[in-house]
């Protein structure tokens, strides 16, 4: 028998691209382009992240990366070095050129929207405090959101958000949704090109990973209202869509 339950997942799953053209989006009326990053909160100083790819070098070649690729559960090796975060973060956002209404970065991303904005919880990281970051990729700088008093304790709510999948990682990549950016070009179609623009960035941290010792795991199974209230998100104008795990190998 027919699951008619699935049909709207389904639905959002096909391309409505012809219907484009029989609406005129924001951008078509001539509407100003949606911000390309958040902004950094009043009274939040930026972090200034060590310039990439720098003098980050990896042993093995994209091939071997690509061969090795697997999610990793388990992080023996310690923390992270600040150059190794800095570098994964401009493997999965990294800007090459921006101009008022697109950014040209490290990932693919329809119309060069790039609609997520990445939230790191910070456990060890060296030079870092424990806590809630945001990258800001035009600046390519962290911004702290909260400083973790408790750290095992925010830890342990974040793995309870996110059921059990946090595996005690020295940073946990958080992607969340800026859909207007996207809404802005494509309208209905930008909900589903934002699905397909969070595997890019999430296959990127994976091969990045792999270069440097690192692991990560792709994780999709979460409690999205747990998840959004730890980042501090509305679930409307800003939730939760993917997250990834990361900490070193043995």
């Amino acid at each position: 028998m027919k699951d008619n339950s699935f049909a709207a997942g389904r639905s959002l799953l096909k391309s409505r691209w012809p219907e484009l053209s029989t609406i005129k989006t924001a951008k078509a009326n001539g509407l100003p382009s949606p911000p390309l990053q958040d902004p950094a909160s009043q009274g939040e100083g930026l972090i200034r992240l060590p310039i990439m790819p720098g003098g980050m070098a990896s042993e093995i070649t994209l091939i071997e990366a690509m061969a090795a690729r697997q999610s990793r559960r388990h992080f023996p090796g310690g923390e992270l070095s600040l150059d190794e975060l800095s570098f994964l973060l401009w493997a999965t956002q990294g800007v090459r050129k921006v101009s008022s209404q697109f950014s040209l970065r490290s990932v693919p991303s329809g119309g060069a929207r790039h609609p997520l904005e990445t939230y790191l919880f910070i456990k060890a990281v060296h030079g870092l405090d424990p806590g809630l970051y945001r990258y800001l990729p035009l600046d390519h700088a962290l911004t702290l959101l909260r400083k973790a008093n408790d750290p095992d304790g925010e830890e342990k709510e974040l793995d309870e958000a996110l059921l059990k999948h946090n595996f005690g990682a020295a940073v946990t990549f958080l992607w969340a949704g800026a859909p207007e950016r996207g809404e802005w070009s494509y309208a209905f179609e930008a909900h589903r090109l934002m699905l397909i623009d969070a595997g890019h960035v999430c296959q990127n941290l994976y091969l990045a990973c792999e270069a440097i010792g690192c692991g990560t795991c792709a994780v999709g199974a979460y409690d999205q209202e747990k998840c959004d209230r730890f980042l501090g998100l509305d679930g409307k104008e800003r939730f939760l869509m993917y997250a990834a795990p990361v900490g070193k190998r043995a």
